[in-house]
């Protein structure tokens, strides 16, 4: 059109909307990823591993607001490589993620809420043997001051939580028990026993079923892995660690 100016994007820009930023300084200078909103966090917790979901572009900018794409000899000289996909997963994992202060306040609000449900069924009240409700996990966080990491994972923060709750006893708090059925095989019941002790915190029955041995426990949530390796290293396969209930819960109540 006559007297009409026309605008132009450079080759190396690309103009993105509605993007969350990741950003991360490196060999003095600055990088970014362009990602879909609250795909970083998802991501960064396992919840999803497709990069074509989290990426708005598969590309490496300096400034993704101007859209200007780094150029590959500073990518190089910065982290050692043009492997576009490392440089990009190296970003994802340690860059610093970009948010508005709105975003940033719903976003630690929701996760907040995720921690303290993750720690209610996770743990209980020792005295009572019944979780604590979500809301009141929410006030003890309150008064533990605890700042939500949005970079971090919820199950990491949650188990933090925990710790400090413990550490600070402003609630009587245990973690919730596993009880577990193990079945040994005859000749070596007694003996496996024995080794298996350690790792159990109270035996609830037990029983003698011909040649086998069927031991009703319970146990922390952190020595059920090393149980289950140890029955099955010494038994060579054919003893069983079976789940029964993950939550310890009062006399009379239901098997959760």
């Amino acid at each position: 059109m006559a007297g009409g100016r026309r605008t132009f994007t450079p080759a190396n820009q690309q103009r993105l909307t509605n993007v969350s930023v990741v950003r991360m300084k490196k060999g003095g200078a600055r990088f970014e990823l362009a990602c879909y909103k609250n795909k970083v966090v998802e991501w960064r917790t396992g919840v999803e591993q497709d990069l074509d979901e989290v990426l708005q572009m598969h590309s490496v900018y300096v400034n993704v607001s101007k859209g200007q794409t780094a150029a590959t000899e500073d990518l190089e000289k910065a982290f050692g490589t043009s492997d576009l996909d490392k440089i990009i997963l190296e970003i994802l994992r340690k860059g610093e993620l970009q948010v508005g202060e709105k975003e940033r306040s719903a976003q630690t609000e929701t996760m907040a809420k995720e921690i303290a449900t993750i720690v209610s069924q996770k743990c209980i009240n020792p005295q009572t043997k019944r979780p604590y409700p979500v809301t009141m996990i929410e006030k003890s966080m309150a008064d533990l001051h605890f700042s939500i990491n949005t970079n971090k994972s919820v199950k990491q923060q949650a188990l933090e939580v925990i710790k400090q709750l413990q550490e600070k006893q402003l609630i009587p708090i245990a973690r919730a028990q596993m009880k577990l059925k193990l079945v040994f095989p005859g000749k070596e019941a007694k003996k496996l026993k024995e080794k298996a002790l350690p790792f159990i915190a109270s035996i609830e029955d037990e029983d003698f079923l011909g040649d086998i041995t069927e031991i009703i426990c319970l146990v922390d949530p952190g020595q059920y892995t090393a149980l289950v390796d140890l029955v099955s290293a010494e038994t060579r396969g054919r003893g069983q660690v079976e789940v029964q209930t993950v939550t310890n819960i009062a006399d009379g109540d239901e098997n959760l």
